[in-house]
């Protein structure tokens, strides 16, 4: 999917990109699988803002993605690709023998009339959804589930994927996007394929009324705040950027820079192997 760019006739066409959606064949939702998303503007039942950033934008609907996959054995036709206006990725509609229609992530070369299934049977081929202990090694593989039968968790945004490196008293090691090696049981389910929709970290938004039309808002930078308002404001020029005695953190007094959030004993630092920056996850 290419993206397309513009004549600099104007100061935000100059370097904005939009996607090319070709690949889309349906424009409206399927009406039983969408709910409507409620604006909260970054605040909370008190109305005091909880998290900022937040406000505004377009409405939005909410697609109802299957990510259990969960009708196993019975085959499913793609009927349509459409686009999800809350995710990077598209959405594939398609519908089963019975009849039900259902939303799953679009793998990258899925086609309209494709024929997709899951289960532990099924071949492994772009869009069919097999156990971990049942796909081949190397296969490129995303929408994959930590607990059986909890639904996707990982590697869902456009353009991921991963794949199985080995199996290990009934685990598979699974080399993330990120570079992470982790070990997830092979009853969990995951989708054969690439996410499709590759070329979504190629588009920039080039102004930013495109941001807002996203519903972000901008975000003043604490060192460009009063003392009042922030740790880091306040202060003739940059004198407050960093290093020595002054250290850059959030409005509520959190270090910014190399400050390890991350708790020390998670509980699920046993099923990582290699962190994503290369290192082995070090167990205590």
């Amino acid at each position: 999917m290419p993206v397309k760019s513009f004549r600099p006739l104007t100061p935000s066409t100059r370097y904005a990109t939009v996607a090319d959606y070709r690949e889309i064949t349906k424009t409206k939702p399927e009406k039983r699988l969408v709910v409507t998303r409620k604006k909260t503007g970054g605040r909370n039942c008190y109305g005091r803002v909880t998290a900022r950033g937040i406000g505004r934008g377009h409405k939005q609907k909410i697609r109802l993605v299957d990510f259990k996959r969960n009708k196993r054995g019975v085959e499913a036709t793609v009927e349509a690709i459409e686009y999800d206006p809350i995710r990077s990725a598209r959405l594939a509609l398609v519908k089963y023998a019975d009849g039900d229609k259902r939303y799953i992530v679009a793998p990258n070369g899925l086609k309209v009339g494709a024929r997709v299934v899951s289960g532990p049977d099924a071949a492994p081929e772009v869009g069919n959804s097999l156990p971990l202990k049942s796909i081949p090694v190397g296969l490129p593989i995303h929408a994959i589930e930590l607990v059986p039968g909890r639904g996707a968790q990982l590697v869902r945004s456009a353009g991921g994927e991963a794949s199985v490196m080995s199996r290990d008293q009934g685990y598979a090691l699974v080399r993330l996007p990120s570079g992470e090696i982790r070990r997830i049981h092979e009853a969990c389910y995951a989708t054969i394929g690439q996410v499709g929709n590759l070329d979504h970290e190629n588009i920039v938004l080039g102004k930013a009324g495109r941001s807002r039309h996203r519903g972000r808002r901008p975000i003043t930078r604490g060192v460009a705040r009063n003392p009042i308002d922030h740790p880091n404001g306040g202060g003739a020029g940059k004198s407050k950027s960093g290093g020595g005695w002054q250290q850059l953190t959030s409005p509520w007094g959190l270090l910014a820079k190399g400050y390890k959030t991350r708790v020390r004993s998670k509980y699920s630092n046993r099923f990582i192997l290699v962190r994503r920056d290369g290192r082995p996850m070090k167990l205590k």
